[in-house]
Formats: C-alpha cells, sequence, structure tokens
C-alpha cells in the first residue's frame, strides 16, 4: 500500500519589528492607517483570509505592544506575536523557530508593510512550493538603471535583462530556511531579505512573477499614495449611503374608500388629488427621488397633465424605484409614518408594508410603517385630511462626477 504523506501546513510570517523611520510620523509606519485601519491589521487580513493559509504569525518590536493590540483588536486567527531582535534578520528567526514549535512545514515571509498583495500572487508563492524550496515573488526591472558616482553623476548604464525587484511573500519549507538562517546569525555582513540568505546558504530560489501593485510602503508619499487608492476602492466597492425624505398631504372629499399604501381601505370618505391621492405613495416617491436629487413627483408627474388623472399611485413609486436601479442602486429601507384620525391604519399596517415592497422591489423586511394621530390638533386633527412622512435609505455607487 502507498504511504498517505500528511498535508502540509503553511504558516505566513508577518514581519512588523521595524521601526520604519523614512516613512515619518509619530508612529512605526506598520502602524499608521490606511483609510482608517492600521497597515498591519489590512496585510494580516489577506493571509487570515486565504483558504490556504492554517497560521498567521506577526513578529513586533518589543516596545509595540499597545499598537499592536490596537492595531489587531477584534482580528481573530492570529497567533500570539512573537517580539523580534536588533535586525530583521533576527526577528524573521525568531519567528521561524516559533513556528517549527507549532508544525509547521512552509512557510510566507512577509513584509508587514505591503497591505496589497492579491489572493493570486500568494497561490503562485504557495503553488511552487510543490517543486521548490525557495519561492521568490518578483517583477521583470522595466525602467532604465543608471549608476552614479559619490557626486550623483551618472557613472554607467546598467542592463536591466534578467533583473527582477524582489518582493514579498517568499515561500520556504521552513526545515530549509530555518537551517539557513542559523548558519547565518553569525555571518559578518546583515541580510535584506530572506531570499538573500537562502542564496547565500546554496539553496536554488525559484522565481515566480510578482505584481507592481505590491509596493512595499516605504516613504510618506507611499503612504499618502495608497490611503487614496484604498479609499478610492473602498468608495466604488461598497459604494455611498443617501437618505430621502418625502412629505405629502390631501384632503377628504366624499368617496366610500381610501387608498394608502397601495391598498384601497373602506371609508366614508376618499381622498382628493388628481391621480388617486395615496398620500402614503406619494411621500415614499418623493422620498426616493430624493435620494438621487431627481427632483419631485411634481417634475415627473404634473397634475397640469391629464394623462395622470385618477391614475394608480403605485406607477409613481415604482418609476422612482426604476430611476434608482438605473443609476446601479439599491433601496436598503423605506420608512413610511401615517398622521391620520381615521381610518385606523394598525389593522392594513401589514397588508400596505407587502404591498409598498412589491411596488418598490424589494422585500417586506426593508419596508416599515407607522401611524398617529394629531392628538385632534390642526387639519389632521379636525379629520379633514391625511399627511405622511417618508424616509428612503438606498445604496449608490460613488461616482465622481457628484463628489
Amino acid at each position: 500500500m502507498s504511504e498517505t504523506l500528511p498535508s502540509p501546513r503553511i504558516a505566513a510570517l508577518l514581519v512588523a519589528a521595524g521601526r520604519g523611520v523614512r516613512a515619518g510620523g509619530e508612529v512605526p509606519k506598520q502602524y499608521r492607517k490606511l483609510a482608517g485601519q492600521a497597515i498591519l491589521r489590512r496585510t494580516a487580513a489577506r493571509f487570515l483570509s486565504h483558504a490556504r493559509i492554517d497560521d498567521v504569525l506577526v513578529v513586533i518590536h518589543a516596545d509595540d505592544v499597545t499598537l499592536y493590540e490596537e492595531a489587531t483588536a477584534g482580528q481573530p486567527g492570529l497567533l500570539p506575536f512573537v517580539t523580534g531582535g536588533a535586525t530583521r534578520q533576527e526577528s524573521v528567526r525568531r519567528g521561524l523557530e516559533a513556528l517549527s514549535a507549532r508544525g509547521v512545514t512552509h512557510v510566507l515571509i512577509h513584509d508587514a508593510v505591503r497591505p496589497f498583495a492579491s489572493p493570486a500572487l500568494i497561490d503562485r508563492v504557495i503553488d511552487a512550493l510543490a517543486t521548490s524550496d525557495a519561492i521568490l515573488a518578483a517583477s521583470p526591472v522595466t525602467d532604465t538603471l543608471k549608476r552614479a558616482d559619490a557626486g550623483h553623476i551618472v557613472s554607467g548604464t546598467v542592463a536591466r535583462e534578467n533583473l527582477y525587484s524582489a518582493e514579498t511573500p517568499q515561500a520556504f519549507r521552513l526545515t530549509t530556511i530555518l537551517d539557513a538562517h542559523r548558519l547565518a546569525a553569525d555571518a559578518p555582513e546583515p541580510f535584506t531579505d530572506d531570499a538573500g540568505i537562502a542564496e547565500w546558504a546554496g539553496i536554488p530560489v525559484q522565481i515566480v512573477l510578482g505584481e507592481r501593485a505590491n509596493i512595499k510602503l516605504t516613504l510618506p508619499e507611499d503612504i499618502e499614495m495608497a490611503d487614496t487608492r484604498l479609499r478610492m476602492e473602498e468608495r466604488q466597492l461598497f459604494g455611498e449611503t443617501r437618505v430621502g425624505t418625502g412629505y405629502d398631504v390631501h384632503s377628504f372629499t366624499e368617496g366610500s374608500g381610501v387608498w394608502l399604501g397601495g391598498i384601497e381601505i373602506p371609508h366614508d370618505r376618499k381622498l382628493s388629488g388628481h391621480s388617486d391621492a395615496d398620500v402614503a405613495l406619494h411621500a415614499l416617491t418623493d422620498a426616493v427621488l430624493g435620494t438621487i436629487a431627481d427632483g419631485d413627483i411634481g417634475d415627473h408627474f404634473p397634475p397640469s397633465d391629464p394623462q395622470w388623472r385618477g391614475a394608480s399611485s403605485d406607477r409613481f413609486l415604482a418609476f422612482a424605484a426604476e430611476r434608482v436601479r438605473a443609476r446601479g442602486g439599491v433601496i436598503v429601507n423605506l420608512d413610511l409614518a401615517i398622521i391620520a384620525e381615521e381610518p385606523r391604519i394598525g389593522p392594513h399596517r401589514d397588508a400596505m408594508r407587502a404591498r409598498i415592497a412589491e411596488i418598490a422591489g424589494i422585500s417586506a423586511g426593508r419596508v416599515g410603517v407607522k401611524a398617529t394621530t394629531n392628538e385632534k390638533m390642526g387639519f389632521v386633527g379636525r379629520g379633514e385630511g391625511i399627511a405622511a412622512i417618508a424616509t428612503a435609505t438606498i445604496r449608490l455607487p460613488f461616482s465622481e462626477d457628484e463628489a
């Protein structure tokens, strides 16, 4: 019988023990915020959410415990942090020792200040571990490279063929890179990345294609640019929330039923209006139109136009809802308050909610209907008519034209 090999256990080791002095600011750059979240938190989230990563460990500076706890508060899945050493090399080795004690077989070592590594990049690096013990994510150099002397005078042009810009994550069989780190601990010159240690130890390093967007945030302008990028991406992804309000009132006249919220309620009078005078749907229509700054019901359905005489007001609300959808928006909630002494609204509330939901193309759970009297005050209190106040909430894709 063939022996079943154990599944690899893959960990991400995030290096966050540096001081980040070139980035400026009052705190190390890994704790600076991008669009409201610490850089370290965003980087950790990339690996915590990846299905092929079993463990995520962060190596931090001994002085940064409070900063680390604040940055990762409420972020489940992280292993207890490890305190780093005087150099990046020592910090990584300490992290590798901790992972080795947990039975990890493969490790992705990643700069905590590279928050844009994509799931596809992580997959490429992990896939390459099937045929190599050391993997480097890197992008071909495309800029012309110049060599300069001490006075910043160009002394030559460097051929860029076969040159690559190293990135992280860099992936390794854990025993392989840990042995190399242990050997390199007494090396006279420090190494700037783990692929360099592998090269020094004679381990072949396989390159996989990196990503130009996977930048390392080093300078203040890097962080500013990344913050702007994330804010724009998140506005496009999540859009913006808008709220509109509507108010309408109609007086009573002779009749035998009142249209409210898209249903007819038996009554000894009806509401007066050019259409069916459904005061509730009129208020809702204005609220929905208000969310997209698209005028009001009178602009689209003027009472001077005879085609709307006696029209069913469900057409008006359906029109407004379609205007939202045409902009790529969705109606999140409709809330309606009806002010009337009579007829009683309570027995008809659920039927109204269902009908309004049907007209607007949303679920009844997103429609609220309330009713109150006016305590005998004013025209409503005297039973002369009915008023309605409506609020609509929508989610709309962000548009720079409307900023």
